[in-house]
Parts: structure tokens; C-alpha cells; sequence
């Protein structure tokens, strides 16, 4: 099974908002993920694009790779913090705000579905299991309604 990933480090973003768009992407194939991602209005989500398509482009110089990008997936995709950046800005009365400039570290690791094994039937239809007696409770004979008129007598 291949698996390859991909990292874009320091990208000006915060580990936050960031993960909020790599769960979107997580657990789905690269086609319907790059979907994904082209319609989410998040910022980030253009530099997570960027970073899945360099992800599958390093899983398809793998070797033993089948060739079959379709069969690829989001296996892992997480973002980590990075260094801040820390500025000052000015204050009433002579005071100073700091700003805190976050980046983060994105990263997205693609493997690739095993291919399907489908075992061949000798034309014979497949045998069912029984079914245990135990696991069903016996039900009791149902008995019918008595009218109003027979209730009277």
C-alpha cells in the first residue's frame, strides 16, 4: 500500500482555523476532497489544495504505485502550530497592544485503497447461517378481540 504526504510549514494561518478545514477533507478520496476544498470559503483552503495535489503528486512518484489515482484517499491531514510573530501596536495614553501573528504547520498524507478481492463462486448459491433459537424469544399465540356486543353477554 502506498502512502505519501505532503507539508507546507509557516503557513500564515492559525492551527485553529486551519484544522477546521482539514476535517472536511479527512477520511475522503482526492477527487471528492480537491472538491471539497475548491467550494470552501475558507482562505486557508487554497493552500490545503495546493498541498493535497503536491501530496498525490509525491505518492504517484512512489514506487509500486498502480497508476489508478482514483483509488487514492485522505489517510491523515492535521495542522500543527507554528512560531508566532509577535508585534506591538499603539495604544491610548501611551500604552501598547500586543498582536500575536500565528502560523501553523499543514500537513496531508494520502494512501492508496487495496484493491478489492472478490472471490469466484462456483455457481452455487451461497449457504445461509441458521439462525440461533436463542437469540428469539417465543411469541405467544395471538388471540382474537372480543366485540362490545359479545363483552355485554
Amino acid at each position: 500500500m502506498i502512502q505519501a504526504k505532503a507539508t507546507a510549514r509557516y503557513v500564515r494561518t492559525s492551527a485553529q482555523k486551519a484544522g477546521l478545514v482539514m476535517e472536511l477533507i479527512r477520511g475522503k478520496d482526492v477527487n471528492r476532497a480537491l472538491a471539497t476544498l475548491r467550494f470552501t470559503k475558507k482562505s486557508v483552503a487554497g493552500d490545503v489544495r495546493k498541498l493535497l495535489r503536491s501530496a498525490i503528486a509525491n505518492a504517484q512518484q512512489k514506487d509500486g504505485f498502480g497508476g489508478d489515482v482514483d483509488r487514492l484517499y485522505v489517510s491523515a491531514c492535521y495542522a500543527d502550530q507554528g512560531p508566532s510573530q509577535k508585534r506591538v501596536r499603539p495604544a491610548p495614553m501611551g500604552r501598547a497592544f500586543r498582536i500575536v501573528k500565528r502560523t501553523a504547520h499543514l500537513t496531508v498524507q494520502v494512501s492508496e485503497r487495496p484493491a478489492k478481492v472478490v472471490a469466484v463462486s462456483d455457481g452455487a448459491a451461497p449457504r445461509r447461517r441458521p439462525r440461533a433459537a436463542a437469540s428469539r424469544a417465543p411469541r405467544a399465540p395471538k388471540t382474537p378481540k372480543a366485540s362490545k356486543s359479545q363483552e355485554k353477554e
